[in-house]
């Protein structure tokens, strides 16, 4: 099978990324081995825990060009394929960025997946199974994609509701990671590299932080993710007062409920005094 591998030329470049990222466990070996089999890749997990920046750095990893769609309500399947454009010489075909990643072998990541129409989804099926082709109906091609090509999509599963669940049908065309928030330790050590705080204050944010996520689906939809702690974090480290840092960057972003976060900025108090 390795000698298959280098064969094809699938083995990861392992380049050194330029992205920082801890792992949380065996999620980079997952990643390389769907790239070396030519696997799509589904990443669950909640807002702000590092799946992006994951993906950014599985790109530079494994050395291959990185494009990346926020998917959205509004988000169709020309947004994704491409269209006809009329310019100074005519009509004239543009792809989109799916179309273009498939063209160069290169990773098209699809942000928060669910967001888009049923419909755009359906799309990705002929590139999620072993055709993996993406036929242009515009234009009458139909794009094989080539070896360094893979896809990658992630959403929130506790931000689903029945109208933006993925379909089996396309959730079973896709290997799937979870994510959850890193553990305390690590956290700390991302809040350290990423902000240049102190082990100190860092330990002190990420003691908020799980009095905070206590409160998910109680007071709060949401719960204080690692990217809003690297946000006070760097509040604080800029001379920024810490209670109000943590106020601007872990309560207010929370919720719009006065009451609420009123609350939070209790938690906030009691944890830092």
């Amino acid at each position: 099978m390795q000698a298959r591998q280098h064969a094809i030329g699938l083995e990861p470049a392992h380049t050194v990324p330029s992205v920082f990222y801890r792992p949380q466990g065996n999620e980079v070996t997952l990643f390389e081995h769907a790239f070396r089999n030519r696997l799509p890749v589904m990443i669950k997990g909640p807002t702000g825990c590092g799946k992006t920046r994951f993906v950014r750095y599985m790109a530079e990893r494994l050395g291959r060009p990185l494009y990346t769609i926020a998917c959205h309500d509004d988000l169709t399947a020309a947004d994704l394929v491409g269209r006809h454009l009329i310019g100074d010489s005519g009509t004239f075909w543009s792809d989109g960025p799916l179309t273009r990643a498939v063209r160069e072998g290169a990773i098209c990541y699809l942000d928060e997946v669910v967001e888009a129409r049923k419909d755009t989804t359906v799309v990705l099926h002929p590139l999620t199974d072993d055709r993996r082709i993406l036929p242009l109906e515009r234009t009458g091609e139909t794009l094989h994609a080539p070896q360094g090509f893979m896809l990658v999509v992630s959403y929130n599963p506790g931000y689903q509701n029945l109208l933006k669940g993925m379909k089996p049908s396309t959730r079973q065309r896709f290997v799937a990671v979870t994510f959850d928030f890193p553990t305390p330790a690590l956290e700390v050590d991302i809040l350290v590299r990423e902000t240049g705080i102190e082990e100190r204050q860092a330990g002190r944010l990420v003691r908020l932080a799980g009095a905070l996520r206590a409160l998910k689906d109680h007071d709060v939809e949401e719960a204080a993710s690692t990217r809003l702690l690297v946000y006070a974090g760097t509040l604080i480290e800029s001379g920024m007062d810490e209670r109000a840092a943590c106020r601007a960057a872990l309560a207010e972003p929370l919720t719009d409920d006065a009451e609420t976060i009123a609350a939070l900025a209790e938690v906030i108090d009691a944890t830092l005094s």
